[in-house]
């Protein structure tokens, strides 16, 4: 293949780390079986394909990739499956760890992407196997995904925010405050849908350092707040509490990506994983009556 690559075979030879006269052996036993020469050598004009040697190009590619496909299906049962946790403020791992460890192999292996579309597109290079985060449209072509948990949200707050003393909140009640933010809010699918779906015109923004340094920037401004998922385990940081949301209460859908083809063979385990501890802890739990996610999200069927 390198040598119909380069048409040329020094260049070809050197690209396979073999000898010019070793290419040459190992093509004139190929043309000797075939009964046919594959390159024409002669006239001056270089290395050519013959016609021989253009027919029988594409199903030689198509062959070596199914060998490469099959060696790589045997390699990668025996490799840590690579997943991408992206969100890591929200601590996706406490959702995934225990269902991982409790599917066995192979190993799982966490990365810390920036975002969806950073995530995606080491999906489709095949750096990572799958991806555990909250996802929203577009999605590119080649990925699918499941939805296996919706978490109620919380809104954390200053001990000396306004709103700081009450036992719960409805989400319009925070419109007169603002909104704290780990990024720029456009990046921020989630957190930009729910200040614009309850009116909520202000916000400033942090560098995601992690839940210590965002959640002790609450204190630059008594009217500051955030969200987090309510299962999140707040830091020791002194002067916040968290208050739970109601009427309606914001769910953050957690998902596991993939690519569509060539899935890792470990990944049909872990999303039998989260099924079952979906069905056990009533993750999936939806009621548009009293839940609120931004539109447009898989929801699922209630009954």
């Amino acid at each position: 293949m390198g040598t119909a690559r380069e048409l040329h075979f020094g260049r070809a030879a050197e690209s396979l780390s073999v000898s010019q006269q070793a290419l040459s052996k190992r093509i004139a036993r190929l043309e000797s079986a075939l009964g046919t020469p594959l390159f024409d050598r002669g006239g001056g004009q270089g290395v050519r394909l013959t016609d021989a040697g253009r027919r029988f190009l594409e199903p030689a590619r198509r062959t070596l990739a199914a060998a490469d496909r099959a060696v790589a299906a045997v390699r990668d049962g025996h490799r840590p499956l690579r997943v991408d946790v992206w969100g890591h403020l929200y601590a996706p791992m406490r959702t995934l760890a225990p269902v991982a460890a409790a599917a066995g192999e192979p190993a799982l292996e966490p990365g810390h992407g920036r975002d969806l579309p950073s995530v995606a597109a080491a999906l489709l290079h095949g750096d990572v196997d799958a991806a555990f985060g909250r996802v929203h449209p577009p999605l590119p072509a080649g990925l699918t995904h499941r939805l296996v948990r919706l978490e109620p949200v919380d809104a954390v707050l200053g001990a000396d925010h306004p709103l700081a003393a009450e036992p719960e909140l409805r989400p319009e009640q925070l419109r007169g405050s603002v909104l704290w933010t780990p990024g720029a809010l456009d990046r921020l699918d989630f957190l930009h849908r729910f200040a614009r779906r309850f009116g909520v015109a202000e916000h400033a923004e942090s560098p995601n350092l992690g839940p210590e340094h965002f959640l002790s920037g609450l204190h630059g401004d008594p009217r500051r707040f955030t969200l987090m998922p309510a299962d999140v385990p707040l830091p020791r940081t002194p002067g916040i509490r968290s208050v739970p949301l109601v009427r309606p209460t914001p769910l953050y859908a957690w998902s596991l990506l993939w690519r569509a083809a060539d899935p890792h063979p470990g990944l049909p385990a872990l999303l039998a994983g989260l099924a079952e501890e979906a069905g056990r802890s009533r993750w999936l739990e939806y009621d548009p009556a009293r839940d609120w996610l931004p539109e447009p999200e898989p929801v699922p069927d209630p009954a």
